[in-house]
């Protein structure tokens, strides 16, 4: 099945395939087989914590790093043989930094002579809100701005595909969104998006498949919905009965598998036809649930159980 359902215009092939790819440092391994395809026109995550291999098996893809093993082909090419790939493929990688003092305006033209029949640096700046900036250097940008032009120039070739990798780290809630919405755009232009990341919010916004990646392997692969239903596929009810209730009504229901009463909150752990199993009791009982919350399984959930840990977001990824 095409992820790109809703772009008709867009083939259902694999843009990129990763087979069994490995790679070391010295004694140390950071990508251990790992195996995925993307389809050509979606957003496709790469989802691990700091220090999983996410960077170096997306510097592979784009022909950065050398592998020890196991192959890779972008557009049926292999990026480390191809350097045409260059053209059709748009990068902004982790560590990328530009001279403070280099403008806007100055680093969009400098990118575009890289390319042979590069996009329109004016109307791209213009598509991604940097009008009115050219002028200004990069010392002086925003964080938000920053991750604009960063964007704008894993753009400026005209790709068919962009690598994307940490690119909200640092940013302030506000300025994440808007490059969430920009990130949606450029998949909206055509682009086929490999978004490298650690937030898990990030993920389930924007990725249409993800693979989970921890200790250099992948440990699931699909999209943020069904990696969440693998793992938990019921939801938690918590409220306040009033007026009090026996709570051996509600656990008597085939939905609910367990049901606790801490200091009169009611909590209820079920599936996911829960919430309308317990309300009709409720109803029928008489009883009003003050503070009802449902809270349902999250992509984080789902990482949590499939690695046995949680995301640590507040370090910067090492050499992998």
């Amino acid at each position: 099945m095409c992820a790109r359902a809703a772009f008709p215009t867009l083939s259902c092939m694999s843009i990129i395939e990763v087979d069994r790819l490995h790679k070391r440092y010295g004694e140390r391994v950071a990508v251990r087989d790992v195996s995925f395809a993307v389809e050509e026109g979606e957003i496709f995550g790469i989802l691990g914590p700091n220090g999983a291999g996410k960077t170096t098996t997306v510097e592979t893809i784009v022909g950065l790093r050398r592998r020890d093993g196991g192959t890779v082909r972008v557009l049926g090419r292999d990026p480390e043989r191809d350097a045409s790939l260059r053209d059709v493929v748009g990068a902004q990688l982790q560590e990328a930094q530009l001279p403070d003092r280099l403008r806007v305006g100055e680093a969009l033209e400098l990118f575009a002579s890289f390319y042979a029949r590069p996009a329109d640096p004016g109307a791209l700046a213009q598509a991604l809100g940097l009008a009115g900036l050219e002028r200004h250097p990069f010392g002086k940008l925003s964080g938000g701005q920053r991750q604009r032009l960063s964007i704008a120039l894993a753009l400026v070739g005209d790709p068919r595909i962009a690598v994307l990798d940490e690119l909200t780290t640092g940013l302030d809630p506000g300025a994440r969104r808007d490059t969430w919405a920009l990130i949606e755009e450029v998949r909206a232009r055509g682009v086929t998006v490999v978004l490298v990341t650690h937030s898990m919010e990030e993920a389930e916004r924007l990725c249409d498949r993800v693979a989970v990646v921890d200790a250099g392997r992948v440990v699931a692969l699909g999209t943020p919905d069904a990696l969440v239903a693998d793992v938990q596929a019921g939801q938690v009810i918590r409220f306040r009965p009033r007026p009090a209730l026996d709570v051996r009504l509600i656990a008597e229901l085939p939905q609910v598998t367990d049901v606790l009463d801490r200091g009169g909150e009611v909590v209820v752990t079920g599936t996911a036809d829960a919430l309308a199993a317990v309300t009709a009791v409720l109803a029928r009982e008489e009883i009003f649930p003050e503070r009802l919350r449902v809270e349902q399984a999250t992509l984080e959930d789902a990482f949590v159980a499939l690695t046995g840990r949680a995301v640590r977001p507040d370090h910067e990824e090492a050499a992998a």
